[in-house]
């Protein structure tokens, strides 16, 4: 069964108002414009929601995918290295831990937070009894999973080191991406995405920290230009999943023949110049699919 849903707004904590205005996802809270999941999940919910093909052992994609997504990690982990002063880093939503690892290799002392974990750098609990102080805090992708975001934003700006760099990435709940594909878009990811923040959103809420942004990105964030991808394939009858193509057998919502997943593949293909065109658009126009932000105490 559903959890009761929350009385106030998770990400800015005013009451939500009786007669709820809705958005493909969710709830609208008319204060800040974050939507709320809902139905909101319970705990029993989300641990099945993670379990199984989420996140295998084995890995989650086909081909080149992981190998790709390692590189990624090492050009973050190089890139907050440079920026962040002497110190340990925080990854909430550390995953698997391709970013501790990355992390690790140029000399950074790290801790991850992530709800399952065997790592021995890792922890299974809230960001506020994760210590401190950090010289970087990365949520990558991260606060759509907390059932409590905005309280979380607030308490990694509070235990950063001075001079320290909170990098966040969240998909963008008012990209073009979004608006286009409504209910279908992939970033929605129900029930694991609990709220579905807007760009602005995360400004106002970085700006009330104290924290200063020195880097904006609509590009950086990733999910960009797949996220296009996968929208035009889910448009077509059927709704084929390209997202569940690209993954591993092991990591697929449901079985796929090798037949029909080559045709979901092809397609892609085929559509992928006219998401290139929307990519290069919506990252013009500032309303990308995920926004990337590095924010610096001071």
């Amino acid at each position: 069964m559903p959890a009761q849903p929350p009385k106030n707004c998770p990400w800015c904590a005013r009451s939500l108002p009786s007669v709820a205005r809705h958005a493909p996802g969710g709830t609208v809270c008319d204060v800040c414009g974050v939507t709320i999941t809902t139905p909101w999940p319970s705990e029993t919910q989300l641990d099945a929601a993670y379990a199984g093909f989420y996140r295998p052992a084995s890995g989650r994609f086909s081909g080149p995918g992981d190998a790709l997504l390692r590189r990624s990690r090492t050009r973050l982990a190089r890139r907050l290295d440079a920026l962040a002063p002497p110190g340990p880093v925080l990854d909430v939503g550390s995953g698997d831990g391709t970013l501790l690892d990355a992390l690790h290799a140029v000399g950074r002392e790290t801790l991850g937070l992530e709800r399952h974990s065997e790592r021995p750098d890792t922890r299974a609990v809230d960001i506020d009894e994760a210590g401190g102080p950090w010289a970087a805090i990365v949520m990558w992708h991260a606060l759509e999973h907390l059932r409590a975001p905005g309280a979380a934003l607030d308490t990694a700006a509070r235990e950063l080191l001075p001079r320290g760099i909170l990098a966040v990435a969240v998909p963008n709940a008012s990209s073009l991406q979004a608006r286009a594909f409504g209910e279908r878009w992939l970033a929605l990811d129900l029930p694991r995405h609990l709220t579905h923040i807007p760009a602005r959103a995360l400004r106002a809420r970085l700006a009330a920290t104290g924290l200063r942004i020195e880097r904006e990105s609509h590009w950086r964030g990733g999910q960009v230009l797949f996220g296009w991808v996968h929208g035009l394939v889910a448009s077509l009858p059927g709704r084929p999943d390209l997202y569940d193509a690209i993954r591993r057998p092991q990591a697929r919502r449901r079985p796929l023949s090798a037949g029909k997943r080559m045709r979901i593949l092809a397609i892609g293909t085929l559509l992928a110049p006219i998401a290139a065109f929307a990519s290069v658009l919506e990252v013009a126009l500032r309303r990308g699919g995920s926004i990337y932000i590095e924010a610096r105490r001071a």
